[in-house]
């Protein structure tokens, strides 16, 4: 620490899934980095992902069929030069991960390459149904054997730190144990935070999943995109006692059926891939079957494969549901959509820098163009492999990385503001947020819908405001601030896309429009 509490760094990287890990190991070539994260290093989206990340390995595969298979689920919005740029990288990116000590399935001494939905090949590189947590394992170890790298826990970044030229020098840091904030100086600031699955009831998302970085970077100026998007994963687990457990898309891929009460197949006649079209098609055909039966929940069948390949192949998922008493080798799972994944976000070129001088945003936060209206399966985690390395390659041109001049960050002052004495006042607003998201955001959406959204949302981002500002902050009051502060981006997406494309479908424009064919882009103007 400084005399006057900044803390130092050259880089400052907010968040350790794949995007956050990868850039922190990457940068730390290049300087000293400071890696911040909310709890445990390992705890993010990532460490929850079970499919795998796509990549052309097979010599049956190529590039252009990866290519047209993203093109295709991006629903006519995906920037072509970034997805044939990803998945061009993509071979190098998984060699990297190897060495790095991924440990990726094998059948008979070659990768076991598996089938999710949208994919024309067999391109899903795995760990098991636990590929996630094999990737977080390998980097976290990794990043703690670099001697550049710290890595700050049980942190919760608050606000960015913007100098009078509008560039970010950092960021306002809590202390989630003593409740203490401090700045965080740095040359270079990379958003690595995940998604923001948390906006909704229903969500695939642990809880840390608040979209502190696409909200801290809206209120700091930066350019947010396409945030209408909003990826329903088809199959979340239905139990009382489940709590956002996941059901993978490779489950569909290795030939499970999506059925009724009644045991009858659904799919088919909603699309000629039935179970294996994109997530947006199985997701609104669930949410409309369930709308017309008035079922809780449908069922994913599993139960024509034996046994002891389920076990062996979805270690991790059997046991899960086993737990609850579903044995999948015998009985249907009973599932329903969720909130999965973010195709919006902050705005970012090619070597993940945004419209704030010396911000980056890396993963999930981001929208780099490579998902369009509808993310094809497992390219997130390829997207947080390929970014975070060029954003590192970016960073390493000496005429890219000028020092800044230097720069004095305040201390974080409480002012006037009292220690909140009325904590059911987060609690409320924090489930009427994500309440009314479910309701009215949703799946399916409507203009009348929308704009009574948005008139809530507008209140209650007043009381919100008010209280944030009223009291000593908190890391669920920060945390609920971000949530508002993303739920009135995605609806104000939504009600500008006057069409239905890919994720965003609204019955008041069922079809697509193609001369709306194009990202629909906020950003907040600050006064200087």
């Amino acid at each position: 620490m400084t005399p006057h509490g900044a803390r130092r760094t050259e880089f400052l990287v907010l968040g350790s899934g794949i995007a956050g890990l990868l850039s922190a190991l990457k940068l730390s070539r290049l300087g000293r980095v400071t890696l911040v994260t909310k709890k445990e290093a390992a705890e993010s989206n990532t460490n929850y992902a079970q499919g795998g990340i796509a990549a052309v390995i097979s010599a049956l595969d190529s590039f252009e069929s990866h290519v047209k298979d993203t093109l295709i689920a991006g629903a006519g919005l995906c920037d072509e030069a970034v997805v044939r740029l990803t998945v061009s990288e993509a071979p190098a990116r998984v060699r990297e991960l190897q060495e790095l000590g991924v440990r990726f399935s094998e059948r008979e001494a070659a990768v076991d390459l598996g089938l999710e939905a949208g994919h024309s090949h067999r391109r899903i590189l795995h760990a098991g149904d636990i590929t996630g947590r094999e990737i977080e394992r390998a980097l976290v170890a990794a990043v703690r054997r670099a001697k550049a790298v710290t890595i700050v826990e049980d942190h919760l970044a608050v606000d960015l730190l913007l100098d009078r030229a509008g560039a970010c020098r950092g960021a306002y840091v809590m202390d989630r144990v003593s409740g203490r904030i401090a700045p965080f100086v740095a040359d270079a600031t990379v958003l690595a935070t995940g998604g923001a699955g948390k906006v909704y009831l229903y969500t695939s998302n642990p809880d840390i999943a608040t979209g502190d970085g696409m909200a801290m970077a809206w209120r700091a100026g930066a350019r947010m995109a396409d945030m209408e998007f909003v990826q329903f994963h088809p199959t979340c687990l239905f139990h009382p006692l489940a709590k956002s457990f996941l059901l993978s898309e490779a489950l569909r891929g290795e030939g499970g059926k999506l059925r009724l009460k009644n045991g009858q197949r659904f799919m088919p006649g909603y699309d000629k891939r039935a179970e294996l079209a994109p997530r947006d098609v199985v997701a609104r055909a669930i949410d409309a079957e369930m709308k017309r039966t008035g079922d809780e929940c449908v069922f994913l069948d599993m139960t024509h494969h034996p046994r002891k390949f389920l076990k062996a192949r979805f270690p991790n998922i059997y046991e899960k549901v086993l737990g609850f008493g579903i044995d999948m080798a015998t009985t249907p799972i009973p599932v329903v959509p969720a909130a999965h994944f973010f195709c919006g976000g902050v705005a970012t070129d090619v070597w993940g820098r945004t419209s704030v001088p010396r911000l980056f945003a890396v993963g999930e936060t981001a929208r780099t163009g490579l998902h369009g209206a509808n993310r094809l399966a497992s390219n997130s985690l390829l997207e947080g492999c390929v970014f975070a390395h060029r954003l590192a390659e970016h960073l390493s041109d000496a005429r890219v990385r000028t020092r800044p001049a230097p720069f004095k960050a305040a201390p974080w002052r409480h002012g006037k503001a009292a220690t909140s004495d009325e904590a059911v006042v987060v609690s409320q607003n924090w489930d009427e947020v994500r309440r009314l998201m479910w309701n009215y955001v949703g799946i399916v959406r409507t203009d009348k819908r929308l704009a009574r959204a948005l008139a809530r949302m507008e209140m209650l981002n007043r009381e919100i405001a008010e209280y944030y500002w009223s009291t000593v902050p908190t890391p669920d009051i920060v945390e609920l601030r971000n949530i508002a502060d993303v739920a009135t981006l995605v609806i104000r997406g939504a009600l500008a896309r006057k069409e239905s494309r890919g994720l965003h479908y609204t019955l008041n424009y069922p079809k697509k429009n193609d001369r709306l064919r194009r990202p629909i882009i906020f950003h907040r103007a600050l006064s200087r």
